[in-house]
């Protein structure tokens, strides 16, 4: 897909979308970003948006309810979308259509079905939308994907995620909490290791007694990839002790080797040496000295990293890796495995696209919209036609 690139090597002026507390984390982030410089300021509560823009210090910012108004009176060259979940759509929509690129918080959207109406906007109006999955933004995460690929081919990659978390309001009455809320982060990041789409899962979830949450906090998940490997996602929002990093525990075993990474700050790995034989067997010796990896250093990170990626995508017309029609997989990964856990069966990825493809064109979208959808021979054509990097 290609898209307008947006000249210039300055900050890029941006209009942020929502001025909750995800809103002001953004906020604050930008106050020192080298990227991008915030103009405008969209809420549907405008005393919100006032007062979070007095607190922090936004003097001048261009605040109103209508992305294309706020845009326009702002001089702003993309929007930031940090609206909740159900708003993504129509925000997403009026963007693309007002001729602004967009970065998306995630989930992309609700559902599989919506996340497909915004692919197929993004292509009726030549826009850029790309999801923020901003635990990708690690430069730790990307010395493990240099280290994954040195011990590839892999058979097996697995995430150990643990944590307590309270969150009082709406996560604690979700059905699948873990799964929706959280279980994505590491269901993206196993795309991002893998350079691969799944094509199957099989899900269990279950509640344990002395959970504060109404919903499934306890889940495993096995997705088979195109390319063979089996990745295995065991997590719990209810463990009590010995907590893992809020990224999880990494594993990967391959051919040459295998290549761990706490969540945190420290890979290992442990690599075959060709050098030398096992007597008798024809196969290396694995070495034991638990070698580091070299960690890659000075990227921008989290919500920056997001940020830093999007907008040299605008300046370069490289297609980022988070760009919506592959993200779709990422959140296909979460409906599939929501889905696996309540039927007890094995969800293959075609069949939720196809649904989700089924779903979105039964939305009331713009023409150009159904249109577009209209036209695709196959939803899974249609998100694997983008090559990303390029």
């Amino acid at each position: 897909m290609t898209f307008p690139t947006i000249p210039g090597d300055g900050p890029l002026p941006v209009v942020l979308v929502g001025a909750g507390l995800m809103g002001q984390a953004w906020m604050r982030m930008l106050q020192t970003s080298p990227d991008a410089d915030l103009v405008g300021l969209v809420d549907l509560d405008q005393e919100l948006a006032h007062s979070a823009a007095a607190e922090l210090g936004y003097d001048g910012l261009v605040i109103g309810t209508s992305v294309s108004d706020v845009a326009s009176r702002s001089g702003a060259k993309a929007v930031i979308n940090v609206t909740v979940p159900r708003a993504h759509v129509p925000v997403t929509l009026e963007a693309v259509f007002a001729g602004l690129p967009v970065l998306c918080e995630k989930p992309l959207a609700p559902t599989v079905g919506e996340a497909l109406a915004i692919v197929a906007a993004a292509e009726a109006s030549g826009q850029l939308v790309v999801t923020s999955q901003n635990r990708r933004f690690y430069d730790s995460l990307a010395s493990y994907r240099q280290a994954v690929a040195e011990v590839s081919p892999l058979a097996l990659l697995t995430t150990d995620f643990a944590r307590e978390a309270h969150f009082p309001g709406f996560r604690e009455t979700m059905r699948h909490p873990l799964l929706v809320d959280m279980a994505v982060h590491a269901f993206d990041v196993s795309r991002y290791l893998l350079l691969d789409d799944p094509v199957s899962v099989w899900c269990e979830t279950f509640n344990p007694s002395w959970s504060w949450f109404d919903g499934d906090t306890v889940a495993t998940a096995v997705f088979e990839f195109a390319g063979g490997v089996r990745y295995r996602y065991t997590g719990s929002w209810t463990t009590r002790g010995l907590v893992t990093s809020w990224n999880g525990s990494w594993r990967a075993a391959g051919e040459h080797g295998t290549a761990t990474w706490d969540g945190e700050r420290e890979v290992r790995v442990e690599r075959a040496d060709a050098t030398r034989s096992l007597p008798g067997t024809g196969h290396s010796v694995v070495t034991s000295s638990g070698l580091s990896a070299p960690m890659a250093a000075g990227g921008a990170e989290e919500i920056a990293g997001s940020l830093a990626d999007f907008v040299d995508a605008l300046r370069t017309g490289r297609t980022p890796e988070s760009e919506v029609h592959s993200n779709v997989h990422s959140l296909a990964m979460v409906e599939a495995a929501v889905r696996s856990a309540d039927t007890g069966e094995r969800v293959h990825f075609d069949d939720v696209l196809e649904e989700g493809h089924r779903e979105a064109l039964a939305l009331d979208l713009p023409e150009a919209v159904a249109s577009a959808l209209a036209g695709w021979g196959s939803a899974r054509a249609a998100v694997d036609r983008v090559a990303v990097g390029s």
